[in-house]
């Protein structure tokens, strides 16, 4: 058994959380994780509005009695989503544990805490993670350069980030990019984080409710299947590499504004790829730890084998190591 300040303050059995993953983060996905004994985050913007949230919500709920919760991401757009809706949807549904990202989470965490929500900031800057913890944050989850989604413009890898983050931030930490399988469960927790939070490993199992082939696609790819897009933009974003990323990144290089890639990356193009399971449709989200994922397991089988393979490296070979019998 792998105990943390964060598996003993959130309530959960072991170290490990499916973050909010947009058109990933559902139900199905969610309430395996949990029954697993991990911690699971549906996505709330992947639900078209805050009473599709609270269904889905109340969904989560028919298939696991164990602790879940909500991620909020608040990103720029000309026509914002309306966050504060969404948010009192999570506290009217009685979540009580919350994955806040993107922008400033001020006003969101304050509404939170008074609701008596824990709150997880997902950062990718110490200086971020700090400026979270000042407002109130319960824990941070701080995302290395290795990424999927947005990893930031510091390029900062979690080999240097994670401890980094370790050294000055005093709630709990979570590791997150780069994350698959028990060494790196292990590496993040000798690191100084207290756990570890997947995406693209998540994507890659049973319940994932995404396309099969789309499955098939991250067992294929190795870590060099991901493209940088956005990068002209300063909006970085690490997604799978196929023919539409890189026609992006060949405009970027002419000097295409956003206005230009728009089509390209349209976020309907990217549901399509998982519903329809073709990976050159759109835009889809990958980590480089598309190269370490082999399977398709069931969120039991693959958070279990973690958990116990951490175990047998712990005793086997760090302590062997160390001369510990």
């Amino acid at each position: 058994m792998l105990k943390t300040r964060f598996t003993e303050e959130f309530g959960i059995e072991h170290p490990i959380i499916q973050g909010g993953m947009q058109w990933v983060g559902r139900a199905e996905l969610v309430a395996a994780v949990a029954n697993a004994g991990g911690l699971g985050f549906i996505t709330a913007l992947t639900q078209p509005t805050p009473e599709d949230l609270t269904k889905e919500i109340a969904r989560c709920r028919e298939l696991t009695d164990k602790p879940f919760g909500v991620n909020l991401t608040i990103l720029p757009a000309l026509t914002p989503p309306p966050y504060a809706e969404y948010r009192q949807a999570i506290i009217d549904s009685g979540v009580k544990i919350v994955e806040t990202a993107g922008h400033n989470p001020a006003e969101h965490i304050a509404a939170f805490k008074a609701a008596g929500v824990k709150v997880i900031h997902k950062c990718t800057a110490v200086r971020h993670a700090l400026k979270a913890e000042k407002l109130g944050a319960d824990a941070i989850s701080i995302d290395g350069f290795e990424c999927a989604g947005h990893p930031g413009e510091d390029d900062i890898p979690g080999l240097i980030l994670i401890p980094a983050a370790a050294n000055v931030v005093k709630v709990p930490m979570i590791a997150s990019g780069g994350f698959g399988d028990a060494r790196g469960l292990v590496a993040a927790l000798a690191l100084g984080a207290e756990g570890v939070n997947m995406g693209t490993r998540f994507m890659s199992t049973v319940e994932s409710p995404i396309h099969q082939k789309v499955k098939e696609q991250i067992v294929a790819n190795d870590e060099r299947a991901t493209d940088l897009i956005f990068r002209t933009l300063r909006n970085t974003a690490r997604v799978a590499k196929n023919s539409v990323s890189q026609e992006v990144v060949a405009k970027e290089r002419e000097g295409a504004k956003i206005e230009d890639l728009a089509p390209l990356v349209s976020g309907k193009r990217g549901k399509v790829v998982y519903e329809e399971g073709d990976a050159d449709y759109g835009i889809w989200s990958a980590g480089m730890v598309q190269g370490l994922i082999n399977d398709v397991p069931t969120c039991k089988d693959l958070i279990e084998r973690m958990v116990s393979e951490a175990e047998a490296l712990i005793a086997a070979r760090l302590n062997t190591m160390a001369g510990i019998k």
